[in-house]
């Protein structure tokens, strides 16, 4: 799986509910070129969430395409994600494109990636991008043992240990949730 840099995105599936963050850092090589990207977007009139890491104009040339893929599948998260991922693998054009995303509907999460894989992680927690595993590794933690936190607590709290470790990760976090 490709790895990206620069970035942390996790979403958490948790009591009926999903959220997803992204921090606000955008770094050209080892220099921090942007504190506060909106690395979000809500699609299908607020059903889908996404997020993504990786280069921005690729990120939107795929979630226009991903978005194309909800309105031809009746918004079937699952389907659209495939064939997206189908089409990313195999055009000459979106081979070259460097991003990965995180998809969130109220009854799946998604990780689709340049590689043709659509995952559906392990626990309903989803991460992407530079600081992911510590994200991924806090949101798991408190979930099996905060059972009482939120979704959107355990994503926000997640962040901002991701941000304390990461140095690709800062504290501008958008959270969105469903």
């Amino acid at each position: 799986m490709m790895k990206i840099h620069a970035t942390t995105v996790l979403a958490v599936k948790h009591k009926g509910k999903v959220a997803i963050a992204a921090d606000g850092q955008a770094t050209m090589n080892n220099t921090v070129a942007k504190s506060n990207v909106k690395k979000l977007r809500i699609l299908q009139d607020g059903k889908i969430l996404t997020g993504f890491a990786g280069s921005t104009a690729d990120a939107f040339t795929l979630l226009e395409r991903f978005d194309e893929k909800l309105g031809s599948y009746s918004g079937n998260l699952k389907r659209a994600a495939i064939e997206l991922a189908k089409d990313w693998r195999t055009d000459r054009y979106l081979q070259k494109l460097e991003a990965m995303l995180i998809a969130a509907s109220k009854d799946e999460l998604l990780i689709i990636s340049g590689t043709g894989d659509v995952l559906e992680p392990d626990e309903d927690v989803a991460a992407i991008g530079s600081g992911s595993m510590y994200a991924q590794s806090a949101a798991l933690a408190l979930k099996r043992h905060s059972p009482d936190m939120s979704a959107e607590e355990i994503v926000r709290e997640s962040m901002k240990i991701a941000a304390d470790i990461c140095i690709y990760t800062n504290h501008n976090i958008v959270l969105e949730s469903l």
